[in-house]
């Protein structure tokens, strides 16, 4: 057909129905048919040239122009859509390069294939549009939650249609026991928009702790207010959960505002979850009572906190260890997700069975190290005393309190304990060179005998390669692989190295090689004002 010969407003009506239909802005249909037209117009005068074709908003009238560009002699290449400034000439008075010169062309017929071509051209717009359309729609809306319709189930994942488009809700983000057929509604979470190759990609879940804080929003209104928070959440989904809420205003309960009257909130959101039992917890700052109240409903007799392992130890009643590790192991694995720390729990036979072997062990080296009585060594340790060094190196009024003990006992224990110790020192310090190690670390301030022996076991035999370790080698840590927390042991660990102490060490290392100028340690701050008392104390010494 000719362009001409059609009903020219008919373009501008069909721009119009085809972006109501899909609800994108009709000028970029205008701009994906004036595309199709121009590529059918270059099939019929050439691919060379450089035709474009404005169509008219009002009219609908299309206009075909063929546009040349002026360049330097040396850059023409085509012929068709280029010329040189001295053949610019004829056509317009002083040409300068980048100029476009722009002409009219007949309109063309587009043939069947030209036709074909130029539809394809405009779905493919319209459908990028459309695309564009619906990530901008949804990108914002993530961590939200969404009702729609299940259209269809492919490969057991769910292909849902949320109004203006589709999402899927993946197998592994349903809840166990769920199934669907075409047209079921269902709530879900949207977990993610991204952006991809066929288009923007929406993708759901019911499984996410995300869903339930979002369903308690709905039902609670003083969560929806900010009156009350939810802090952290832990899901087994489809079984049970543990959900912790703090109240900003001291009237309102809660546990109690979550629940509801006889239950009817919290069980709104269970029912949703397909039955999910939920344990409502009151946050607490202080972490072993908020694990206190996360073990529920099991008692906890005593906790003990590792800061720096971020690890906890719970001691709970023989009776009650079943209840707190749950059934195979849910009750700790939720507890421990929603503290954020590793949970071991034991009953109070083992913590006691426990203590008498440390109270033994304890017993047992000062008896050797201190050549005394079994009864004296569990005096010692009954008081307190742990290591040798205590013994050696505190106040001699510590000893004095001990029954029996006066102060030519104590100053012998004392001299027992030193001697003992530097027979390990000189012991370890012989090991140590033994195994290799040189004057530089030896002479390294902050590195025991024993610890020397230990880097030397693992071949840090210099001050060059102590300078090469890094602190977490040195103190230990945690990492985490595949989802579980792995201990990764530190040479210096046994020695009650700290990582700030392990820094401290391996950079002052680094000064003394010269690997590290300590002036590019110091804050500004400090450095401006010892560059001002060097300068201070340069125009003393002129005076």
């Amino acid at each position: 057909m000719a362009i001409t010969s059609a009903n020219q407003l008919e373009l501008l009506q069909t721009a119009e129905a085809v972006a109501r239909e899909k609800m994108i802005d009709p000028g970029l249909v205008v701009e994906a048919m004036e595309e199709s037209l121009a590529r059918a117009a270059k099939s019929r005068y050439g691919a060379e040239m450089d035709i474009r074709v404005s169509i008219d908003r009002k009219t609908g009238v299309a206009t075909f122009t063929r546009v040349r560009t002026v360049v330097e002699d040396e850059e023409l290449e085509n012929y068709q859509a280029e010329l040189t400034v001295e053949q610019a000439k004829q056509y317009k008075e002083d040409p300068q390069v980048g100029d476009e010169l722009v002409e009219e062309v007949p309109p063309v017929e587009l043939g069947r294939i030209a036709a074909q071509s130029a539809k394809q051209v405009i779905l493919q717009k319209v459908r990028e549009a459309e695309r564009d359309r619906q990530y901008e729609e949804f990108k914002d809306r993530a961590g939200t939650i969404i009702n729609g319709l299940v259209k269809r189930e492919e490969y057991g994942n769910i292909i849902v249609d949320i109004g203006r488009g589709e999402a899927v809700l993946r197998r592994n983000e349903k809840i166990g026991r769920e199934s669907y057929r075409p047209n079921d509604r269902i709530r879900v979470f949207i977990k993610d928009v991204r952006r991809e190759p066929r288009g923007p990609q929406i993708f759901l879940s019911r499984i996410a702790p995300e869903f339930m804080a979002e369903l308690f929003k709905m039902e609670v209104p003083e969560i929806y207010d900010g009156i009350i928070e939810i802090k952290a959440v832990a899901r087994d989904p489809g079984s049970r959960a543990k959900i912790a809420v703090i109240s900003y205003d001291n009237s309102i309960d809660p546990v109690g505002a979550c629940v509801g009257m006889r239950g009817s909130r919290v069980q709104a959101v269970v029912n949703e979850l397909q039955g999910e039992k939920i344990d409502i917890i009151p946050w607490n700052e202080d972490q072993p009572t908020f694990l206190v109240n996360a073990l529920q409903p099991a008692e906890v007799s005593k906790v003990v906190l590792d800061d720096e392992a971020e690890r906890i130890e719970v001691v709970v009643p023989d009776e009650q260890l079943s209840l707190a590790i749950g059934r195979r192991g849910q009750n700790v694995r939720l507890a421990s997700q929603l503290t954020g720390l590793d949970i071991d729990i034991m009953t109070e036979s083992q913590e006691s069975e426990r203590r008498q072997q440390e109270f033994a062990v304890r017993t047992k080296l000062f008896m050797e190290a201190l050549d005394v009585d079994e009864f004296f060594a569990q005096l010692l340790v009954s008081e307190g005393f742990s290591t040798l060094e205590e013994v050696a190196y505190v106040e001699i009024d510590e000893l004095l309190v001990i029954d029996g003990v006066d102060d030519s006992t104590a100053e012998e224990l004392q001299a027992r304990a030193r001697d003992f110790l530097e027979a390990q020192a000189q012991a370890a310090l012989a090991k140590a060179r033994e195994l290799g190690v040189e004057d530089s670390l030896v002479d390294f301030d902050g590195l025991t005998p024993q610890m020397l022996a230990a880097l030397a076991a693992d071949g840090v035999k210099t001050l060059e390669d102590f300078a090469t370790c890094a602190d977490w080698e040195l103190a230990g840590g945690w990492t985490t692989v595949d989802g579980q927390r792995v201990k990764d042991d530190g040479l210096l660990e046994a020695f009650d190295v700290s990582l700030e102490e392990a820094q401290n060490l391996v950079m002052t290392a680094r000064i003394q090689l010269g690997w590290v100028d300590p002036d590019d340690l110091l804050p500004e701050d400090e450095a401006e004002s010892g560059e001002e008392l060097e300068s201070a104390e340069a125009e003393e010494d002129q005076a």
